[in-house]
């Protein structure tokens, strides 16, 4: 088993760090454009092995793709990170030919590949990939629910001063502070729904929060959040290798689920060996509905933007 990670940044790294810990694979290669990055992070990884004692052997490289070749799984986290103020949308103009031009090298030497996109904005990033790749839309997926659902967890456990693997919560829509839709309704603590322990203010406080909480990470640090959204990537790496049959939401190509099409958004689906395998309809109330096409139509709206690149 081989996976590249593309970009040797912080999220990516932390990816990297995460795949080799866990020793998903029996090659990493982590891949970065500036000089010397890439190997000094992998070598720096190599060093920690004989201390944590996992066995997978990672490798470094500028922009030497032939180095990618054969890679099962790919992580893009390439782009620039969103700064203090900087919208997601804002992105798109620097990041979507970074995402194109990653796409076509790596499909050169791997074109096997299942395609995990953390690059954002994420939901507009993961579309690209589709239509720039023409691959099956099952081999493309978008990291974002993933986290978001993450993010939900924690803000319910703070409340709740329970563990965050005790809960079950989603997050669907898009990738965004006002795009994503925590379904704290379908909620649930061990099965039994988290509305029976909250008041409606701290429904309103943890579902608020959620939403906001790559924003707030980002005023607090300076920058993105890498941490929880490199654990994203390797969990949902984690699926496909190990073919976990996991429940995720990502963001995938939608052909009329959840009353939508021509679109890569946020929803339950099943992850195993050939990428997304199922989308689950979670029977959505109309407010929740709603919310998930005005969300969509935020998302078309960025997705817009790539017409004019």
């Amino acid at each position: 088993m081989k996976i590249t990670v593309v970009g040797a940044g912080a999220v990516g790294a932390t990816c990297a760090d995460n795949i080799a810990r866990k020793e998903l694979a029996n090659e990493l290669v982590l891949l970065d454009i500036k000089e010397g990055l890439a190997e000094g992070k992998a070598q720096d990884m190599m060093q920690t092995a004989a201390l944590l004692g996992f066995d997978t052997r990672i490798t470094g490289s500028t922009n030497d793709y032939s180095k990618t070749a054969g890679s099962d799984v790919v992580i893009i986290t390439s782009g620039i990170p969103r700064k203090p103020g900087m919208t997601r949308e804002e992105l798109i103009g620097t990041n979507a030919g970074i995402v194109k031009t990653v796409c076509e090298n790596i499909l050169k030497h791997s074109p096997n590949a299942i395609i995990i996109v953390i690059s954002n904005p994420m939901d507009t990033m993961t579309y690209l990939a589709l239509t720039a790749t023409g691959l099956p839309k099952n081999r493309i997926i978008g990291m974002g629910g993933t986290l978001d659902s993450s993010r939900f967890k924690y803000q319910l456990s703070q409340h709740l001063n329970c563990s965050p693997a005790d809960l079950n919560a989603v997050v669907v829509g898009g990738h965004g502070d006002t795009t994503m839709i925590p379904l704290i309704r379908q909620a649930t603590w061990n099965s039994v729904p988290v509305t029976n322990f909250l008041s409606a203010e701290q429904q309103t406080k943890i579902v608020n929060d959620t939403m906001v909480g790559g924003a707030t990470l980002t005023k607090l640090i300076g920058t993105s959040a890498w941490y929880a959204p490199g654990a994203a990537g390797a969990a949902l790496a984690e699926a496909i290798v190990r073919d976990e049959k996991k429940l995720f939401t990502c963001c995938v190509a939608l052909d009329g689920e959840y009353g939508q099409k021509d679109i890569c958004l946020g929803v339950p689906v099943i992850i195993g060996k050939n990428g997304w395998e199922k989308i689950l309809d979670f029977g959505l109330n109309a407010d929740e509905q709603a919310a998930f096409n005005k969300s969509a139509e935020a998302v078309r709206n960025m997705n817009e933007v790539l017409k004019t690149l």
